[in-house]
């Protein structure tokens, strides 16, 4: 009986966050090439720093619908486009790197829910366990496997993955060195990922 409620909250839990992401996409379209804007973890686009005279960091960061490889090609389409705006003919990437980001969270509006994590006793044994506001019972304890955060069916609880690329790159004058496989040259770039690159329209991106 205890296994046959625990598997019916788990598939409640699966079914609201099918149906959220299928809400998400609807109004959402993936990043496009652009500076970044927003802040924290809603902050996507592109941006870079200087860190001496020709060595520059480089990322890019795309919302939940922007794929690992359209990331990776916006940072490569960014670093040689800077390359050539200050004046340099190819890169080297000196480091590179693509997190996985995710943030669990309860949709703002459905019951002005409030949502926390934890670790603690809950059904017999140690494991994860989430606190959330909702508006007919107050805060309230949610483990997933004994707990149903959905009974008043006013929380709307999603987990959102985007990714992050990252690179350092040492920015050159003249033919790229021919035996390091990190060394682009930057207009050969530019014209090979440029029809694959979406510039913004009218509409803003989001996560």
């Amino acid at each position: 009986m205890l296994l046959h409620f625990a598997s019916r909250a788990r598939l409640r839990v699966i079914g609201t966050t099918i149906v959220g992401g299928l809400a998400l996409a609807a109004c959402a379209t993936p990043t496009p090439y652009q500076p970044a804007s927003g802040q924290g973890f809603y902050r996507n686009g592109y941006s870079d720093q200087q860190i001496e005279p020709n060595r520059y960091q480089v990322s890019f960061s795309g919302n939940s619908l922007t794929s690992r490889e359209t990331v990776e090609r916006y940072l490569l389409y960014r670093a040689a486009q800077l390359t050539l705006e200050h004046g340099y003919d190819h890169f080297v990437l000196a480091d590179r790197d693509t997190n996985l980001r995710s943030r669990t969270y309860s949709t703002p509006g459905w019951g002005g829910a409030g949502f926390g994590g934890g670790f603690g006793w809950g059904g017999g044994g140690w494991g994860p366990a989430w606190r959330y506001r909702s508006a007919g019972f107050g805060w309230r304890r949610w483990d997933p496997f004994w707990g149903d955060p959905f009974f008043d069916r006013s929380v709307d609880i999603r987990t959102v993955d985007k990714y992050e690329a990252m690179a350092e790159i040492v920015l050159g004058r003249g033919a790229k060195p021919r035996d390091n496989i990190r060394a682009f040259d930057a207009r050969s770039v530019l014209q090979s990922l440029g029809p694959s690159v979406t510039a913004p329209d009218s509409r803003p991106a989001t996560r």
